[in-house]
């Protein structure tokens, strides 16, 4: 968690990603225990809880985030910015109780745009892939 914590600067309730299992240059697999207690089951269909498609992606572009500190050398006095997404799908519904595997591929890098793809699964069964750019902003305060 602490690797997470110094790569990105989202916190609780707003941080989607718990540990990271894997880090190339390149590549990043990591995992979110999504607990019955997620503040967002709340309203998102009381009854029938699922996890947001919005949150599943913010999983993987914060997944993301820690692979491009990784590439970049660290947080430093910039933070990457979502500039784009494309291609979003979703397949299955995430539950109460799942873990989330979240998978990142850096696809290019083009001067300060980073060009990624990801992936969201939950016990192997991919439940959301995402195409998205992110360029790095000078962080503020």
């Amino acid at each position: 968690m602490e690797q997470i914590l110094k790569a990105i600067p989202h916190r609780p309730p707003f941080l989607f990603v718990d540990k990271v299992v894997e880090l190339t240059d390149t590549k990043i697999r990591a995992v979110k225990n999504i607990s019955p207690d997620e503040p967002f089951f709340k309203g998102h269909y009381p009854g029938n809880p699922i996890m947001p498609g919005v949150l599943i992606c913010e999983s993987i572009f914060q997944t993301a985030a820690i692979l491009l500190s990784s590439i970049v050398g660290g947080a430093g006095d910039s933070v990457p910015v979502l500039t784009r997404i494309s291609n979003a799908k979703f397949k299955k519904m995430v539950k109460p109780g799942s873990v989330l595997e979240m998978e990142t591929e850096l696809v290019e890098k083009v001067s300060n745009a980073f060009f990624l793809k990801g992936r969201a699964s939950v016990q192997g069964n991919t439940v959301a892939t995402v195409e998205f750019a992110c360029s790095l902003a000078k962080r503020e305060g």
